[in-house]
């Protein structure tokens, strides 16, 4: 073995709110769909986020947290409320704090990225329903929001992050990327309002930056604030680098504490290195050249995610102004990753890839055979490197219909 040099991405990092991290390194978001009956973290999630603890990651950014329980991105996904019970918060929090690792809780809402079958709210700016191509009947026609709704969203976002703190996490990233709700205000595709929601980037960051702006005044000073923002969406005249610079120089204004750059939605999968137009991104560290030019205007930490499996990419990101190197799918097939590359710098993780021709079902087979190897952690075994993509997909639907039907017999009344 090649034991790595100490190099900077191994040196630590003190955010702008005084939290200090013992190297460069975090865990980005994955979709995890491991919570128990009644939306909350358990066991296998306890686990799951141990290993990543012990496995050396400076930060761990969980898998979304939903501010609305009848607003899922899946039926197994993980809700905090104001009067969701905390006690299984403050385990997942303090597992997670082993090894001197920091945890923070990423909050989000779906918006129209809400499957059909999970009933529930279905909101967006406006009415643009998802184009999925033969998929879009997966699912539903969004209503564009009322006001009253619009405040009660920024209102949960504030809660969540209260109880986050509560809990004792040490920070919380509102997702803003992936054409979730608050990136559906950001676009100009999925964002046709006339009033102050909409128009301008001014108006169209304008809910991200009122939450923003509402949570710091909620919380402690030294409980971190970030956002997840697309440094573009990668579709034909949708949220682009530019709008992605104007935000970030609003948010270098509002005490965030860093900002981690992704790209795509559910339209245009670029998180998983595809794009909707034509534009090709980096091999590794997909949206690295889009990092540095944002980096170059933000007062603030910058990390970006995006296929990472190896130390010299990794050390790449770091030398070239980004300050924070996220990575996923690589620490779902070895949690232990970063102390990996300390004793042998040319150990590769592992990134799936699925080259069907149906990109949406590539897609989904990709994230299902992620969720795979999240789930052998959670249950205490190790990931399994060679498997199918088809019977990962099976498995997965089958999982997620049993996992629905659990949810929409708990929230019976609510989820029509």
């Amino acid at each position: 073995m090649q034991p790595a040099e100490k190099h900077q991405l191994f040196s630590g990092l003190t955010l702008p709110c005084g939290l200090n991290l013992k190297n460069r390194i975090a865990k980005a978001a994955m979709e995890e769909n491991m919570a128990v009956s009644g939306q909350l973290p358990g066991e296998d999630l306890f686990r799951l986020y141990q290993a990543w603890a012990k496995g050396g990651a400076g930060m761990i950014i969980t898998g979304n947290v939903m501010v609305d329980h009848l607003a899922m991105t899946g039926p197994g996904g993980v809700a905090l409320e104001a009067d969701t019970s905390l006690q299984p918060f403050e385990q997942w929090a303090k597992l997670s704090k082993q090894n001197d690792c920091k945890i923070i809780m990423q909050i989000n809402h779906p918006g129209r990225q809400v499957f059909k079958k999970m009933g529930g709210k279905v909101l967006s700016p406006s009415d643009v329903a998802l184009d999925m191509g033969a998929h879009s009947g997966l699912f539903t026609q969004p209503k564009a929001m009322t006001d009253e709704e619009i405040e009660d969203v920024i209102e949960r976002f504030v809660t969540t992050a209260k109880r986050a703190e509560a809990a004792g996490f040490d920070g919380v990233e509102v997702h803003a990327a992936h054409g979730y709700l608050l990136a559906q205000f950001l676009s100009p595709l999925t964002n046709k309002r006339q009033d102050q929601w909409g128009g301008s980037i001014d108006n169209r960051s304008r809910l991200l930056l009122e939450i923003i702006k509402r949570i710091r005044q909620a919380v402690s000073p030294q409980f971190a604030l970030s956002v997840k923002l697309n440094s573009a969406d990668f579709q034909r005249g949708g949220f682009d680098v530019d709008d992605a610079k104007k935000v970030v120089e609003k948010l270098s204004e509002e005490a965030v504490d860093f900002i981690e750059l992704s790209g795509g939605s559910y339209e245009a999968p670029a998180m998983q290195g595809r794009t909707a137009d034509g534009r090709t991104l980096e091999r590794e560290a997909y949206f690295l050249s889009f990092a540095e030019q944002i980096a170059a205007v933000s007062k603030v930490p910058v990390m970006t995610t995006g296929g990472i499996r190896r130390l010299p990419v990794a050390e790449k990101v770091v030398a070239n102004n980004v300050a924070l190197v996220g990575i996923a799918s690589a620490l779902a097939y070895n949690p232990d990753l970063p102390n990996r590359w300390q004793q042998d710098a040319r150990f590769e993780g592992v990134i799936p890839l699925v080259n069907w021709k149906d990109k949406t079902l590539a897609g989904l087979a990709t994230m299902a055979m992620v969720k795979r190897q999240l789930r052998r952690i959670g249950a205490g075994k190790t990931s399994k490197q060679n498997i199918s993509p088809l019977v990962s997909l099976i498995a997965d639907q089958l999982r997620a219909a049993k996992l629905t039907k659990r949810y929409r017999k708990q929230y019976a009344n609510e989820v029509s």
